[in-house]
C-alpha cells in the first residue's frame, strides 16, 4: 500500500502560481510512476502530468501544457510536486496525486484525498 496526502492548495489570483506538493508513504513509491489528477466542478476527474519512476518521462494534458512542471525526488518524503504557472478560473479543481504505472493517464493504483485550488478572476 502507499498512503498520499496533498498539499499546497488554495485561494489565488488569476495570473499567479502556486506549488503542490505530495507526501508518500508506505511501500517503495519511488519505483512507482506518479501523477497529478483534478475534477473540476461537475466534471470527471482528468489526468494533468505524469512523471515516470526515476523521472525521465513527463506527460502534460494540453490544458496544462506550459503552465505547468511536474517533479519528483525519490530522497524525500514529500515526494511528488506540481509547479502551477499563469493559472486561469479554470484551473479551479480538486487536485489529486495519484501513484502506480505508466503511462500515468491510466496506470494509477493509488490516490490522495486531494486539496482544493480555487482561482478567482
Amino acid at each position: 500500500q502507499v498512503q498520499l496526502v496533498e498539499s499546497g492548495g488554495g485561494l489565488v489570483q488569476a495570473g499567479g502560481s502556486l506549488r503542490l506538493s505530495c507526501a508518500a508513504s508506505g511501500r517503495s513509491f519511488s519505483s512507482l510512476a506518479m501523477g497529478w489528477f483534478r475534477q473540476l466542478p461537475g466534471k470527471e476527474r482528468e489526468f494533468v502530468a505524469g512523471i515516470s519512476w526515476n523521472g525521465g518521462s513527463t506527460d502534460y494534458a494540453d490544458s496544462v501544457k506550459g503552465r505547468c512542471t511536474i517533479s519528483r525526488d525519490n530522497a524525500k518524503r514529500t515526494a511528488l510536486y506540481l509547479q502551477m504557472n499563469s493559472l486561469k478560473p479554470e484551473d479551479t479543481a480538486v487536485y489529486y496525486c495519484a501513484a502506480g504505472r505508466w503511462p500515468v493517464e491510466d496506470g494509477m493504483d493509488y490516490w490522495g484525498k486531494g486539496t482544493l485550488v480555487t482561482v478567482s478572476s
